[in-house]
């Protein structure tokens, strides 16, 4: 994919976030691999206001030091993005959003149990969150990251959600699905604590799950 058409892409994956009515305003953010960097969504941009010029694009070993960011204004939470894609190169793509239900769980550190098959599209039984740390901190990526061990979904602590995928479309789907997770397993609480899956019922649903979700016309 072109530069050109990967930002116009990071543009739609955040003007679908709110679309869908898992991100508004000026929060969350987006990120796709991109040469030897990645292109972000700048900070404090409402995504109607966003063009594919107003995409920043960081290389991979930036740094708070960095002078680019006396002239770019990326993402508040390029950090995570960047140690995400640092680590994990079978990643393309980073979503963040804050989505009623899910951050509704993360205000109580609540991870989401597998209380249903579907929990298994983040790789794991459950959809760990992470602790609390101040938003755009090292502290904060780091907390992150560990929740994402083996996962490719987490939520933070009083914060929101992050949804990683080989691509945008990827990510944007698991963002999504984290979300009507999260609604479904409030729902089951109002009728006392929901049962679980086992682990041996995740473990075969994870395996099965390791094609599963959208793919592009050149991945079948």
């Amino acid at each position: 994919m072109t530069e050109a058409a990967l930002r116009s892409e990071i543009v739609e994956t955040a003007r679908e976030m709110e679309r869908l009515g898992i991100n508004q305003g000026t929060s969350g953010n987006v990120s796709a691999r991109f040469s030897d960097g990645f292109l972000i969504t700048p900070s404090g941009i409402p995504s109607a206001q966003l063009d594919p010029a107003s995409i920043a694009f960081l290389p991979m070993n930036v740094d708070a030091s960095s002078p680019l960011f006396s002239q770019l204004r990326p993402s508040s939470e390029w950090r995570i993005h960047r140690d995400i894609l640092q680590a994990r190169p079978e990643i393309g793509a980073v979503v963040h959003t804050h989505s009623s239900a899910a951050t509704a769980l993360a205000i109580h550190s609540h991870s989401i149990p597998a209380h249903h098959y579907m929990v298994a599209a983040a790789g794991g039984n459950s959809i760990r969150c992470a602790p609390y740390a101040t938003f755009g901190s090292k502290e904060l990526s780091d907390y992150a990251m560990q929740a994402l061990k083996d996962r490719t979904a987490c939520l933070l602590a009083h914060h929101g959600v992050i949804a990683l995928g080989r691509d945008l479309a990827r990510a944007l789907w698991l963002a999504h699905e984290v979300e009507v997770l999260a609604k479904q397993y409030l729902l089951a609480c109002q009728l006392g604590t929901p049962p679980v899956l086992s682990d041996e019922q995740m473990d075969e649903v994870v395996e099965k799950f390791r094609n599963y979700g959208p793919r592009r016309p050149q991945d079948n």
